[in-house]
């Protein structure tokens, strides 16, 4: 199998965009996202256009059993992935601190940090058997720079850039 490409939050704008992106470049496939709909539509539009091979798997990246089950019972050719491209993130809430939802915030911190947590830990283990790949932690101009009322989506943000620059020196040792 050629290379593979596994993308999370491929439903819709950058996730979708990478997807047709990667193919264009002849990598096949692996989407996730929490809408199945939409995956298999766009994994048949991607195999329409591009002739590459695209599976789709649907689950939630806040949820790590989700993960742990969804991407550990994926085929093993499929578990060569060459490029993890961690795209899964959403903001919600334009409260100031004091006026901010907790649910909320969970939703930010539980999608945006552990959701690329859970993710990376188990495609880097595949990458780290593979001796190679690249990661790829869609960030935001937010985690360099806050806004007002950005407070705790800007924070997510800034823990991003914080674990880009920390998986590149844990990784380093193992090409990745």
């Amino acid at each position: 199998m050629s290379n593979i490409a596994l993308i999370t939050g491929a439903t819709s704008g950058i996730g979708e965009a990478c997807a047709h992106l990667f193919a264009r470049e002849h990598y096949n496939l692996v989407l996730t996202g929490r809408r199945l709909g939409r995956l298999e539509k766009i994994a048949k539009e991607l195999n329409n256009i591009y002739n590459v091979e695209v599976i789709v798997s649907s689950f939630d990246v806040r949820e790590r059993e989700q993960v742990i089950n969804n991407l550990s019972s994926l085929p093993d050719k499929w578990k060569k992935v060459n490029v993890l491209i961690n795209n899964a993130g959403l903001s919600q809430g334009l409260d100031p601190i004091q006026n901010g939802s907790y649910d909320d915030w969970e939703t930010m911190i539980d999608t945006n940090i552990k959701g690329l947590l859970f993710v990376s830990k188990i495609v880097s283990g595949w990458m780290i058997n593979n001796k190679s790949g690249h990661i790829i932690n869609l960030g935001s101009i937010a985690g360099k720079e806050v806004y007002p009322n950005g407070n705790v989506y800007c924070a997510t943000k800034h823990a991003v850039d914080a674990l880009n620059k920390a998986m590149r020196i844990d990784l380093l040792p193992y090409s990745i």
